[in-house]
């Protein structure tokens, strides 16, 4: 299991439609998932001690971007389940259902997404503001493998910032997490 981290924010760079399955029997794209003030676009997955680590926090913080700061959300899972069979899409959907996502879960089942965003990890996580340009490229906080006992929320705050101003904080402190699992390596 390879750490990566993802590059510093590309500020201004445009988000790339998508039109994928979701674990509700929908399909999504930018259309659908973008909020009045802004859009997340997360590359998680359900084997990752990195997403593991934050995923009640991280499900509460995105429920109140979305209902309280007008910031849609849309989590996509990029990884080859055939080495990975708990990333599979009815593992996806038993994680979306416990863990009660308030956001679409979408499978990116050719990779093309992760490709197109330049996803690395995860999770990886991409901030556009109401005209869905990037923002923000940084971390969720100061976790790791294991949950920091005091959290930074430095994601919670970016997009909250991004909703009231259209721009993301200029300091930006990378995620980390496990390789993107690309087919045919």
């Amino acid at each position: 299991m390879v750490s990566l981290q993802p590059p510093v924010c590309d500020f201004g760079w445009k988000a790339v439609d998508f039109d994928l399955p979701g674990v509700d029997g929908k399909r999504h794209g930018l259309a659908s998932a973008r909020g009045p003030k802004g859009l997340l676009v997360m590359f998680i997955c359900n084997h990752c001690p990195y997403v593991k680590a934050i995923r009640p926090r991280l499900v509460a913080d995105c429920k109140e971007l979305m209902e309280k700061h007008g910031i849609g959300v849309a989590a996509i899972l990029s990884n080859d389940p055939a080495d990975y069979p708990e990333d599979s899409f009815d593992n996806m959907r038993k994680a979306a259902a416990e863990w009660q996502f308030p956001f679409p879960y979408l499978w990116d089942e050719s990779q093309a997404v992760a490709k197109a965003y330049g996803a690395v990890c995860t999770p990886d996580f991409f901030g556009f503001n109401a005209d869905l340009q990037l923002q923000y490229r940084g971390r969720f906080d100061a976790s790791r493998k294991e949950t920091a006992p005091e959290s930074s929320r430095d994601l919670f705050h970016a997009m909250t910032e991004i909703a009231r101003t259209g721009r993301g904080p200029r300091e930006q402190i990378p995620s980390m997490g496990c390789s993107i699992k690309w087919k045919g390596e």
